[in-house]
């Protein structure tokens, strides 16, 4: 990996980071001090600002659009949209201990797809760190674990939703070479459109309130256009981290992500704070630092063996024998992707 690509990820991870943190703080305070909890519409307002943003700097000549068969871009933009709606129902049809669980599944649902239909495979080291990581979140976060029918096939759609959409992220920046802008760009209205259409039901399903009949405030309406305003920088920054280096990743720094907004609202907001979530926030930074460290240290023996000097290359004449075997090598290895 190039010094300017390492940089590149290093810059998509902490504006993914910021951005998060921000958001979060920001609908924090629009739900619980200004008593606006209609995430999945805010979530629909999001795509579409989102989408009007990316419009504009494609007229001024930010970023060059480039098409994308339509069928995978709907399908695609349906699916993600789709996915948020089913986690904002998880959520409210389940205790916030069982909906932590059902986040904390993405990562070993995604590692299991990836292994299944990619052939990905993931090395011992790097699936211990993601063990390491996943126990200190739940420690830190997961409390009460009440279990109800609905909830669960709810929890188990959006988990299924979640990660397929995040690995197609992935996939299709990939293959059909576009950047995390131009897939955003492309698939952005769909989403909004989906949510749009069933995320005023969602919410009255939800809080018994309508969002039609709510009264907007000044300080609502602020913070509301605060919250769309930073939701193009994190769903930018989504793409971006998913784009340049994987969905595990991507799930990884959204537990930091986690950690960090406990630990901002016991800072900031002075949320109750215990030994446990001391103690799981320092095992799931641990863990974090293990995955990052073995992600390098095999990213860096990868491009070792990628890059052999040619005096390090067998002679054809001198060693038939060997060489038949590097191409027999090389023919298996063309069969299995290689870790993003």
């Amino acid at each position: 990996m190039s010094a300017g690509l390492q940089l590149g990820v290093i810059g998509s991870l902490a504006l993914s980071v910021a951005s998060s943190v921000a958001i979060v703080i920001c609908n924090k305070a629009l739900i619980s001090t200004l008593g606006f909890p209609f995430a999945t519409t805010l979530t629909s307002w999001h795509l579409m600002v989102t989408y009007c943003t990316l419009h504009v700097a494609q007229r001024l000549h930010f970023f060059e659009p480039k098409a994308v068969d339509g069928h995978t871009v709907i399908l695609f933009g349906l699916l993600n949209g789709t996915s948020i709606g089913l986690l904002n129902l998880s959520l409210g049809f389940n205790s916030i201990g069982f909906y932590q669980m059902t986040k904390l599944a993405i990562i070993p649902f995604t590692v299991l797809l990836e292994t299944i239909f990619l052939k990905k495979r993931f090395s011992e080291t790097i699936k211990l760190s993601l063990m390491v990581l996943l126990l200190g979140v739940g420690i830190a976060s997961v409390t009460d674990l009440k279990l109800n029918l609905l909830g669960s096939v709810l929890s188990g759609l959006a988990i299924a939703t979640t990660c397929v959409g995040q690995i197609l992220t992935n996939t299709i920046q990939k293959k059909l070479k576009v950047s995390s802008t131009q897939l955003l760009y492309q698939s952005a209205p769909y989403q909004a459109a989906i949510l749009f259409a069933t995320g005023p039901f969602v919410d009255q399903l939800l809080t018994n309130r309508s969002v039609f009949a709510h009264k907007y405030s000044t300080p609502v309406v602020a913070f509301i256009i605060l919250s769309c305003l930073i939701a193009v920088s994190v769903n930018f920054s989504t793409f971006l981290v998913i784009g340049t280096t994987s969905p595990v990743t991507y799930q990884v720094l959204g537990h930091l992500k986690t950690c960090l907004v406990l630990s901002f609202g016991y800072t900031l907001l002075h949320d109750p704070f215990t030994m446990r979530n001391i103690l799981g926030i320092l095992v799931a930074i641990f863990g974090m630092g293990l995955y990052s460290w073995f992600s390098v240290r095999e990213s860096k023996k990868k491009s070792t063996n990628d890059a052999l000097p040619v005096s390090q290359m067998p002679d054809k004449e001198t060693e038939p024998l060997l060489a038949t075997k590097d191409n027999s090598d090389t023919k298996k290895a063309n069969g299995v992707s290689h870790d993003c």
